[in-house]
């Protein structure tokens, strides 16, 4: 691949060592441009029919974009506003009772523990937490659903290769925001029935962009709760009106064209690259940081191949403030003694040798 042609994609890199797509990814130039495309064409010329024409084919091209990110087809993928989002759909949807028990990592981000809490107290769910690797093993007869992150926010490490192994009847949602776009994933190959994740995290788009993707076997065991206007497969049949019988019944309730084409844009400039040389890089470079930072000493929390690299640091909402004051951005990660880099194949060298000389 051509890095230096990738990182010229990213105006941040300008000034700033940005470590921290973990978080939101660096926004490339040509999302900003299809972005305001479409806004100023809107703004010139309304947002009547050829608008909305307009968004469902963005829509389509949006969908096997992400399909082709997690190894899916684009009619089991639907589009959300966040991995939240497409988590909270499973857990609403799956039809969970009281009793039934959730299996979940002793290490999760708030954005899958929110609704796990909401699923306790609304649906009358058990949820037990107990460390990541040990998850295959701590399943019970009482489990009805595994959730878990495919790739820790903490640590970097990977979901145990053993969750592709529990039986169909305990179905797995991971939790892909640190995953899709950083390494590769292979939704069958994960063995899990769903795969959420984050549009402006390692694919770099807007903020309220992100995909759901759902194994056909498990589409008709979900509910569709709220179905509105883009979910009903002939909206003008009124109360007679049927969602869509695949993820399309999914899709949030409304997404702009200018975030979708931002989105797509932000996509096509790592896709062009070819993405198994943007994991490799990315992955490879992140191994380096690591190595680095234990040179120096410092404790780094165990991690695999994958793009994040958390080490323990004095105060580190301090040092994050003072690295960003020195045009690094890292990020601390609350309730624990570390400080995160995130590592992209935008990245090089020279943002390493930065956080390093600041340290």
């Amino acid at each position: 691949m051509d890095a230096a042609a990738l990182r010229a994609q990213y105006p941040v890199f300008e000034s700033v060592a940005y470590l921290n797509a973990g978080t939101c990814g660096p926004l490339p130039a040509a999302a900003l441009r299809a972005a305001a495309d479409s806004g100023l064409a809107a703004a010139e010329q309304g947002r009547g029919k050829a608008y909305f024409e307009r968004m469902y084919e963005v829509r389509d091209a949006l969908r096997a974009a992400y399909a082709g990110v997690v190894g899916g087809r684009p009619e089991d993928v639907a589009l959300t506003t966040a991995t939240s989002d497409g988590m909270a759909a499973v857990l609403s949807g799956l039809g969970l009772r009281r009793g039934d028990e959730v299996l979940t990592a002793d290490d999760e981000h708030p954005g899958l523990y929110g609704p796990l809490a909401a699923a306790r107290e609304q649906l009358g769910v058990d949820v037990r937490a107990v460390p990541l690797a040990d998850i295959p093993d701590a399943v019970s007869p009482r489990t009805r659903l595994v959730a878990c992150s495919h790739v820790s926010w903490i640590s970097g490490a990977l979901a145990p290769t053993a969750l592709a192994e529990l039986s169909e009847d305990v179905p797995v949602l991971l939790d892909g925001a640190q995953g899709a776009g950083a390494v590769p994933v292979d939704v069958a190959a994960l063995g899990c029935a769903f795969y959420a994740a984050a549009g402006q995290k390692w694919l770099c788009g807007p903020v309220g962009t992100g995909l759901l993707w759902v194994a056909p076997r498990w589409r008709e065991r979900l509910s569709v709760r709220t179905p509105t206007y883009l979910n009903l497969s002939v909206p003008s049949d009124g109360l007679r009106a049927l969602a869509w019988q695949d993820a399309r019944a999914l899709d949030a309730p409304a997404l702009s064209n200018e975030a979708m084409l931002a989105a797509l844009a932000a996509h096509d400039v790592l896709a062009e690259q070819g993405w198994p040389e943007v994991h490799d890089r990315a992955t490879g470079l992140a191994a380096r940081l690591a190595e680095r930072l234990r040179a120096t000493g410092r404790a780094v929390a165990p991690r695999d191949a994958t793009t994040l690299v958390a080490w323990e640091q004095p105060d580190p909402d301090a040092a994050a403030a003072r690295l960003a004051a020195a045009g690094i951005t890292v990020r601390p990660l609350p309730g624990t003694p570390f400080l995160r880099a995130s590592v992209g194949a935008w990245n090089d060298e020279s943002d390493l040798d930065r956080l390093l000389r600041a340290l």
